[in-house]
C-alpha cells in the first residue's frame, strides 16, 4: 500500500515554487500537506497569504502528485530512505540553512548527524600536492575521530581523494549527488558509489530520478554540501570552481571555511591563497590547530588537543632548531637549517618532526620549515 504522507511530502519537494520558506509557513500556519493539494488556489492564497499562496496553480499540484506516486515506488523498490525537512531525522545542520532542500533522497546507512561533519572539496583537475594531502589529513585526523563523517561530491580530483581517504581510514563517507539516484555521475565511479554505500556511507541528492546532471544543478548541491557539514575545506581550487562556491556558501550560512595554501604560482591554489586573503578562509596549518579552531574534543578523553606554546623552552636539537626558525621572517629549507645548526641530518629530522608534532613549527612544500 502507498504512503500516502510520503506522496505528499514528495509532491511539495516537486511542486514549482516550494521552497524550505513555505514549507516552514505551512507548519507554523497549521497547514497539513493534504490540505496544500486539496484546497484551490484562493482558499490556499488566503491561508498563506499573498506572498506565498498566489504561486501554487492547480496544475502544478496535481502534476507533482502524479511524479510523487511514481517516484514512491521508486524509492521503494531501490530502498533509498527520503528525509522531509521538518522530520526528526533529517540532518539538523542542514535544517539550519535558509535555503535547505524540501527533501533529501538517501541509499546507504550513514547517520547524516555524525560529528564531526566536514567536507574536503577541490578542483578537478588537482595535483600530487592535493592528492597526497587528502590522505595524509584524513591518516592524521581519523584516530581522533573514528565516527567523523568525511563530505564530498564524488567527482573526479579532490572529492574522489577525499572519499578514498575516508574509506582506506575507516570513517564514513558521504557522496553529495546533482542528479537522481537512477544513475551515478561521473560513470567511473559507479564502483567508488559502491564502496561508499558498502562500507556504511551514503550517496545522496535533493534531485528524483530521472534529473540529469545539468551543469546549474551543481553549484545547487555545493549548498549541501557546505550545510551538512561543521567545517568547508577546500584543498585546491582555481579562482573560479564549484570549490569556490561551496566555500562561499558555507561562509554565508557563518560556518567555518579552512584552506589548504600553496605557492603563488601554482594555479590549483590561487583560490584557497583568495580565501584566505580576503579572510575568508582560515590557514590549514596542522590537525590539532583545525581542532582547536572548532573546538572538537578528542572523545576518548573529553579533553581539547594541546594548544600550542607561545614561547616554548626547548633544549638540545630541539631548541637550536627553534632559536634559527624564530629568527626568520620567512619559511626556511632543511638544507639551510641544516648548515645553520650544524645539527646532524638524521638528528635534524627528528628534532623537526618532533617540534611540528607539537604544533611549534610548521612544513611547507618543499621541505621548508617555519614557526607557527
Amino acid at each position: 500500500m502507498m504512503d500516502s504522507e510520503n506522496v505528499y511530502k514528495i509532491a511539495l519537494s516537486m511542486t514549482p515554487g516550494i521552497s524550505a520558506e513555505v514549507v516552514r509557513c505551512l507548519a507554523e500556519k497549521g497547514i497539513s500537506y493534504s490540505d496544500f493539494f486539496s484546497l484551490n488556489m484562493p482558499d490556499l492564497s488566503a491561508l498563506l497569504g499573498p506572498s506565498h499562496g498566489s504561486r501554487f496553480e492547480n496544475a502544478h499540484r496535481e502534476e507533482a502528485l502524479f511524479r510523487a506516486r511514481s517516484e514512491v515506488e521508486f524509492v521503494r523498490r531501490h530502498s533509498i530512505r527520503t528525509l522531509f525537512l521538518l522530520d526528526e531525522d533529517y540532518p539538523f545542520l542542514l535544517r539550519e540553512i535558509p535555503d535547505a532542500p524540501v527533501v533529501l533522497y538517501v541509499i546507504g546507512k550513514a547517520d547524516l548527524n555524525g560529528t564531526p561533519a566536514l567536507n574536503l572539496v577541490g578542483t578537478r583537475r588537482c595535483t600530487a600536492y592535493g592528492t597526497s594531502f587528502c590522505a595524509s589529513f584524513v591518516r592524521d585526523f581519523a584516530p581522533y575521530y573514528p565516527d567523523a563523517m568525511i563530505v564530498s561530491g564524488l567527482a573526479y580530483g579532490i572529492d574522489a581523494s577525499a572519499h578514498c581517504a575516508a574509506l582506506e581510514n575507516g570513517l564514513s563517507t558521504v557522496a553529495v549527488m546533482a542528479h537522481g539516484l537512477d544513475t551515478v555521475y561521473p560513470a567511473a565511479h559507479r564502483d567508488l558509489a559502491r564502496r561508499i554505500i558498502s562500507a556504511g556511507g551514503a550517496i545522496v541528492s535533493e534531485y528524483p530520478s530521472g534529473t540529469r546532471p545539468f551543469q546549474r544543478n551543481f553549484l545547487q548541491r555545493n549548498r549541501i554540501v557546505a550545510g551538512l557539514c561543521e567545517l568547508t575545506f577546500v584543498v585546491e581550487s582555481e579562482i573560479k570552481g564549484g570549490a569556490m562556491s561551496t566555500a562561499n556558501q558555507a561562509f554565508s550560512y557563518g560556518r567555518e571555511v579552512m584552506a589548504l595554501p600553496g605557492r603563488h604560482s601554482d594555479k590549483t591554489s590561487s583560490g584557497c591563497n583568495l580565501l584566505i586573503a580576503r579572510n575568508k578562509a582560515h590557514i590549514f596549518t596542522s590537525v590539532p590547530d583545525l581542532m582547536n579552531l572548532m573546538g572538537w574534543r578528542i572523545p576518548a578523553l573529553d579533553i581539547l588537543p594541546p594548544q600550542k606554546v607561545l614561547f616554548p623552552e626547548l633544549e638540545g636539537d630541539q631548541g637550536k632548531v627553534y632559536q634559527f626558525l624564530a629568527k626568520k621572517a620567512s619559511p626556511v629549507f632543511i638544507d639551510e637549517i641544516h648548515a645553520a645548526t650544524g645539527i646532524s641530518m638524521p638528528a635534524l629530522m627528528s628534532a623537526l618532526t618532533e617540534l611540528e608534532f607539537e604544533g611549534i613549527i610548521s612544513k611547507l612544500p618543499g621541505a621548508r620549515y617555519e614557526c607557527c
